[in-house]
């Protein structure tokens, strides 16, 4: 969750979408609980933002009533603890804009204070693009004028850091409009006005650089009665003597020229031979290319183990370039041995490709966040996250920007994705699936052979998983007929032995949903056996599951979720489930394993090499 001050008062989720808060009172709270930096707030100076020196006799009551809304809007992330007679927010588990723009400040004055420019200047740069608009726009008058003047003053603090860095690189003829129009919005800052004379000194404007000294020697006596500071008055005297030193770049960094950010290229090579399932492809385009005003464009993909998932996330983020020209990031979210990568892993991965080096951060996962968030701000990118295991994993590698899209696969609908957002994948039908057989062993040879061709499709039940293997097997061996690979599926004991090769392997991926789930729903499994590819409803599985009915439906539901069952259609207000014939003749290599107390997937039968697969 981010929480921003730099503009409107805002929440917004892990997919960074906006909270609905109610009304400015409830904005006010959140403002000053944020503005107290981790410090307890009293009721007094709660009531005083809210409502100045007239506090209603029911003060302390409608505190207590803003503050709980905060809570059920904000939900668990969010801390609002009472505190003797005050409010304390804690932010463990939050981003707060204001506490990264500090953070990106004080990086780039360090910088500044080094002679390293380049770095300076973006690093103040990244703060001052935190800044949405005026700060706390959305809340009291009395906030407003107690904290704007103290936010205000921190941005322009940094202005004048940024435009030094910017002064200190030669950027000096792009630096004056903008200098011109801060200098006129706070004629009375005089480093500001230092530094636009000291910008059209060097555009070759000595005149003019006298006249904005002049007109703020002018300011200054007229508004306060002062003469001009020594900052001022030494730029004034450098450029009537013509000695105003040309500032050069740090040795270090003198070579370095203004680089257009790195446009990562991250996805893996297209599926050539992809063929079917069109209507999902056009479903996914639709989703990514049309946004949706202020938030991240994104969809989602999910399905069973071996339906195709990644392949197609993969087709349509290649059909889907030319729409995100900034680049393309892509992360498989498990390892080779089906373990959740880490979220900093990935996350560091995509910053150097987006040329950040996060060298000394990659400890601080919010760090790397931010980074991320910042540097990927404004930017048209596509992210393809590929086998996410759940939210917790997901939600630091979401972008943050209306510019940029994500495409996540899942073999769980996640809690972050709306049904709008998400594609469902269910096994290709027979004639989709002899011609992605066809496509990839040839389309002579599998014509040649179509009874056997048909033979080898209902065997793989449609998953096009299983259909890529025996395709492969059966280009990889030009001497074997068609029916001869189908003869070998025939039989149901030995056909998961048969559907695998190389680093694809049909059991290995079905066998890795099945030890995600619970041990109850795992233990329920070989039961549910027991009715085969038939459907049945809750109070059959009750039986089989000596249950109740209502925990056998829980059971039920959450085999759905994690794919492993499918729903059924019947009559309405009675769920049908059936499991998946190739499902199903996993089962029991799950239970030998179980019986073994092997790990999820070692010591079965042949040696489950493990990738991130459809």
């Amino acid at each position: 969750m981010e929480l921003r001050v730099l503009g409107p008062v805002e929440a917004r989720d892990h997919q960074g979408k906006l909270i609905a808060l109610p009304g400015a009172k409830v904005h006010t709270v959140l403002a000053a609980l944020i503005l107290a930096e981790g410090h307890a707030v009293s009721d007094d100076h709660l009531s005083s933002m809210l409502w100045a020196w007239n506090p209603p006799a029911t003060m302390s009551a409608q505190i207590y009533t803003y503050v709980s809304r905060l809570r059920k809007r904000l939900g668990p992330d969010v801390e609002l603890i009472r505190r003797s007679r005050g409010y304390q927010l804690r932010t463990d588990h939050v981003t707060l804009d204001l506490a990264e723009f500090e953070r990106s400040a004080n990086s780039g004055r360090t910088a500044l204070a080094q002679g390293r420019y380049v770095h300076a200047a973006k690093d103040l740069r990244a703060a001052l693009d935190l800044v949405r608009g005026p700060a706390l726009s959305n809340v009291t008058e009395f906030l407003a004028d107690f904290e704007r003047p103290r936010l205000e003053e921190l941005r322009l603090a940094v202005v004048e850091d940024w435009i030094e860095a910017e002064l200190a690189l030669g950027r000096h003829r792009r630096l004056v409009p903008d200098l011109t129009s801060l200098t006129a919005e706070h004629p009375m800052r005089e480093r500001l006005r230092a530094q636009l004379m000291t910008a059209l000194y060097h555009c070759d404007r000595q005149v003019d650089a006298l006249a904005v000294f002049q007109a703020g020697r002018r300011i200054l006596a007229e508004e306060l009665g002062i003469d001009p500071g020594e900052t001022l008055t030494e730029v004034h005297q450098a450029v009537l003597e013509g000695r105003l030193p040309r500032v050069a770049p740090a040795p270090a960094e003198a070579s370095a020229q203004p680089s257009r950010p790195s446009r990562p290229a991250m996805l893996p090579p297209d599926v050539c031979d992809f063929t079917g399932q069109h209507a999902e492809l056009e479903r996914i385009r639709l989703r990514l290319e049309s946004g949706t005003g202020a938030a991240t464009r994104q969809a989602f993909v999910t399905g069973m183990a071996g339906v195709g998932k990644s392949a197609l996330a993969l087709h349509a983020a290649h059909r889907l370039r030319d729409l995100f020209p900034d680049g393309q990031l892509y992360a498989a979210l498990r390892g080779t041995d089906g373990a959740a990568r880490r979220p900093a892993e990935i996350l560091t991965s995509f910053l150097r490709a987006l040329g950040v080096d996060p060298a000394g951060r990659e400890d601080s996962l919010d760090e790397l966040v931010r980074l991320y968030r910042t540097h990927s701000a404004g930017r048209r990118i596509l992210t393809v996250l590929d086998d996410a295991t759940g939210q917790e994993q997901l939600a630091p590698l979401l972008p943050n920007s209306p510019e940029a899209a994500v495409l996540v696969t899942s073999r769980r609908h996640l809690p972050g994705a709306s049904s709008r957002d998400t594609t469902v994948l269910v096994p290709l039908p027979d004639d989709a699936a002899t011609r992605l057989l066809a496509t990839v062993a040839g389309p002579e040879r599998i014509a040649a052979e179509p009874g056997a061709a048909q033979q080898i499709v209902r065997a793989c039940a449609g998953l096009p998983l299983a259909l890529r293997i025996t395709a492969i097997q059966l280009a990889a061996r030009p001497h074997w007929p068609v029916a001869r690979l189908a003869a070998r599926l025939a039989d149901p004991a030995t056909r998961l032995d048969e559907l695998n090769y190389g680093e694809l392997d049909l059991r290995a991926a079905v066998l890795r949903s099945l030890y995600e789930v619970s041990g109850q729903c795992r233990q329920a499994l070989p039961a549910l056996a027991a009715f085969g590819t038939g459907g049945f409803v809750a109070e059959d599985a009750a039986q089989e599951l000596k249950t109740s009915r209502a925990q056998a439906e829980q059971t039920l539901e959450q085999l759905v979720d994690a794919r492993l069952l499918e729903p059924v259609e019947t009559r309405p207000g009675r769920p049908a489930y059936r499991l998946h014939e190739l499902v199903l003749l996993a089962v029991p290599a799950l239970s030998v394993a179980s019986l073994k107390h092997t790990a999820p997937w070692r010591g079965l039968p042949r040696a489950l090499t493990l990738m991130p697969v459809g």
